[in-house]
């Protein structure tokens, strides 16, 4: 299946000097353009599907059974090995259709995903599996498909298409692409050297759903590695898990000692909810976690009541 944008349209409104946000638009044929700052595709062969614009980088989207194939986004014109975070609403029903980082390449041409949640169909299930590879929290496949005379960005071609599927699905997270890209490339999977658009994109295929998507550049926290304190050969790592539409699971790993205290200041409304590979004391404020045998990695599920702030984290030996 795959998707070719046709047209260019690019809005920009500004008034003496000043940007001001663009208006809300729906499209509902085959167009591209920027909006509010992010740039946007939207393509169908066929059928009643569309896409609203929102602030920043939010949209919306809704299809029926009437559409062959369609897919459309929110991101960047130009694709490159940046972190990706997006959260929202995707209602697949039991249909086949994707939520994808989806993006292209020339020299070669290679269209790729990077799925993180679908349908009644996973793409696993037609394509060649290459391998795994583990990185924001959960475990992707890692395939290959091959396009015959099918719509590109350069027309009809031949192209192969780059798959990394999660296993764990979700609708809210961040995507590190670089692992992916060099996942892909350990695999034999290279990627073009000029890089067309990069969106997160919702696809539908002889399917019905909706979707309310927004995306922007870069992680969960700027300062994840926490420095240890002097004196101390602690040092304490947290990394990002699963997202969902009220908490979130982090990752933490500690190096240095097999002795430890780690301590995690909560932000305002936060708590555990849930915690495994460590004994964890307290639910809010500054909860603290030591070894219970399991080993040096634990993680925690907090719930955010409205407070996506990570923890702060500390580390000391003993």
């Amino acid at each position: 299946m795959l998707a070719a944008a046709v047209g260019a349209m690019v809005m920009t409104v500004a008034m003496a000097g000043v940007a001001h946000a663009e208006a809300d638009r729906t499209v509902s044929s085959n167009t591209t353009g920027t909006h509010n700052g992010y740039y946007f595709s939207f393509w169908k062969d066929s059928g009643d599907a569309s896409m609203t614009l929102l602030a920043d980088g939010r949209y919306t989207s809704r299809w029926n059974n009437s559409t062959n194939n369609w897919v459309g986004g929110k991101g960047w014109a130009t694709g490159t090995r940046r972190t990706v975070t997006y959260s929202g609403s995707y209602n697949p029903g039991n249909n086949n259709t994707y939520l994808a980082l989806y993006g292209w390449t020339r020299n070669p041409l290679i269209e790729y995903y990077i799925v993180e949640n679908f349908g009644s169909y996973n793409p696993s299930s037609g394509a060649t599996r290459l391998g795994t590879v583990t990185t924001d929290g959960g475990t992707y496949d890692i395939l290959r498909s091959q396009r015959v005379n099918a719509p590109s960005i350069d027309g009809t071609r031949t192209f192969y298409q780059y798959w990394s599927v999660r296993q764990q699905k979700r609708s809210s997270g961040t995507i590190t692409t670089a692992n992916h890209f060099d996942a892909w490339a350990r695999a034999g999977l290279n990627l073009g050297t000029n890089h067309s658009y990069q969106i997160m994109a919702t696809e539908g295929y002889q399917s019905s759903g909706s979707s309310d998507i927004t995306v922007r550049e870069g992680g969960g926290s700027t300062n994840p590695t926490t420095p240890p304190p002097t004196g101390s050969n602690c040092t304490a790592t947290i990394t990002p898990g699963e997202q969902f539409g009220d908490r979130f699971n982090l990752n933490v790993a500690v190096s240095g000692t097999s002795s430890w205290t780690v301590s995690l200041a909560l932000n305002g409304g936060q708590s555990i909810q849930n915690s495994w590979n460590a004994a964890v004391t307290g639910t809010t404020g500054t909860v603290t976690a030591r070894p219970n045998g399991n080993g040096n990695n634990f993680g925690i599920t907090v719930m955010a009541n409205g407070n996506w702030t990570w923890p702060t984290i500390t580390c000391r030996a003993g």
